[in-house]
């Protein structure tokens, strides 16, 4: 248990931490000044103060803000140039939408870890399974089979294979295999695919290979991108009824931490991840408190040439606020029947 607590404690941290270090690095960038960095809501268990700002670590741990000069209509600004509100409407929109991209930036960061460490899932020239029914089966090509040449043509990645293979679409070719040490030739004819391509209907087996920082960071991001459609796509079926509402809170989140923990270290990093991307877009949603609700205001602002009332906006967001601690409680309790 000891192992959960402090993992939950290290993917909460990170996703909180790198979020609001967005918006913080953002204000700083555009000259805003910044009154409280913090991680957690409620008491403040450790405060240091250092220039402008205060780092604070307060009691509880699911979430964190950037104060920002400005921000609340109420407050008087010493220095106008460093208020937020003064800044122009995209400087404003930039520090909102820090927040969201840095848990994408997050990601991909981990993933590279993984990748780097761990290795990439890479095909390689040895047949993993085969489709029912297609040449390769018919021709008596087996699982674990590894090709080495088509046509005589040597064989030394999975792309080489693709190649030889889409380029004679119906005709017949020869496939040489290394079986229990020895080379095997079969004869077959390639199906035709509906692009017109040549196939014989195998899959490649997959081996982990570690990848190079600048390979590994560039796969990084393009998985964050792709798991960022899929879970959108899977929010717009679960909209439509197309797909089961399933959504867990805090609670469900430790109870996959501790399962992640079990698996291991590299399970854990994928967790954080996935959850970054979640957080980055959930936050992106135009709800209020969220920081989508914010960029919507400033789109408005932009659209009519003048800002929302300040007063009105804050208590769109506190309701909005109230509202999802609201959903959070729901949730958990929720997630506690579950684990009953």
């Amino acid at each position: 248990m000891m192992q959960t607590f402090w993992a939950s404690i290290l993917v909460f941290g990170l996703l909180i931490i790198f979020h609001e270090l967005g918006h913080f690095i953002a204000a700083k960038r555009v000259g805003i000044k910044v009154h409280e960095f913090s991680v957690g809501f409620g008491p403040k268990l450790l405060s240091i103060p250092r220039g402008e700002t205060a780092y604070n670590l307060r009691l509880f741990p699911l979430g964190g803000f950037v104060r920002m000069a400005g921000m609340d209509p109420a407050e008087e600004v010493e220095d106008e140039e460093k208020s937020y509100k003064n800044k122009t409407v995209g400087q404003r929109a930039a520090v909102i939408a820090a927040g969201p991209l840095m848990n994408f930036l997050l990601a991909a960061l981990l993933l590279m870890v993984i990748f780097m460490v761990h290795g990439f899932p890479t095909p390689t020239t040895t047949i993993g399974k085969l489709v029912p029914g297609q040449p390769a089966e018919n021709a008596g090509l087996k699982p674990g089979d590894r090709i080495i040449a088509i046509n005589d043509q040597p064989v030394t990645r999975w792309e080489d294979i693709t190649s030889l293979v889409n380029a004679h679409p119906g005709q017949p070719i020869t496939v040489t295999v290394l079986r229990d040490g020895g080379k095997e030739k079969f004869k077959l004819v390639t199906a035709v695919n509906a692009e017109g391509r040549g196939m014989i209907g195998i899959y490649p087996r997959q081996e982990m290979r570690p990848l190079g920082p600048f390979a590994a960071l560039y796969r990084g991001m393009e998985y964050t991108v792709r798991l960022s459609g899929l879970i959108l796509e899977f929010v717009g079926r679960m909209i439509v009824g197309q797909a089961p509402a399933e959504v867990g809170g805090p609670v469900r989140i430790v109870q996959e931490i501790h399962t992640a923990v079990q698996l291991g270290f590299f399970y854990l990093l994928q967790l954080a991840a996935f959850l970054s991307i979640n957080l980055g877009l959930f936050n992106l949603l135009p709800i209020p408190a969220l920081d989508g609700s914010r960029l919507l205001f400033l789109a408005l602002e932009g659209l009519r040439g003048r800002p929302v009332d300040p007063t009105k906006e804050n208590f769109v967001h506190l309701v909005g606020f109230g509202l999802l601690l609201l959903l959070i409680m729901v949730i958990t309790y929720k997630d506690i029947l579950g684990l009953l």
